[in-house]
């Protein structure tokens, strides 16, 4: 596997379009503090780590209103052959006001909101509406 954060968002693709509630992925701190942006944001109801050393997973679980997915679309923006970099100056609200673009700055991962906020620009991850 050449990208694991896509893959987390395929398997959460995938667990919504047959409705599931819970989705597990593999750990890695990137992915765990993705999934805590996701909670903090109210577009996942829980996350959790459950395992032990190699066979640690992050369970989330999904959130639905009126059986339709709180997420509708996930895109993967900076990839391994394809870096995009943003100034805070450059960091828009993707689809309106309704999605949020996580960035990875120097303090951390953070929404493109509290980047602005703080002035700081960096690596966009990706794109959630």
């Amino acid at each position: 596997m050449t990208d694991p954060i896509a893959d987390m968002f395929n398997r959460i693709r995938n667990a919504q379009a047959v409705a599931h509630t819970t989705v597990d992925v593999p750990f890695s701190k990137i992915k765990y503090k993705i999934a805590e942006i996701l909670e903090r944001n109210g577009l996942i109801q829980s996350v959790e780590k459950k395992g032990k050393k190699l066979k640690k997973i992050i369970r989330i679980t999904l959130k639905y209103r009126n059986k339709l997915p709180e997420i509708s679309g996930l895109k993967r923006v900076s990839r391994a052959g394809q870096r995009i970099y943003l100034p805070s100056e450059k960091l828009k609200s993707s689809k309106g006001k309704y999605g949020i673009l996580i960035v990875s700055t120097p303090k951390g991962l953070m929404i493109n909101r509290q980047a602005r906020k703080e002035n700081l620009g960096g690596e966009v991850i990706c794109e959630i509406w």
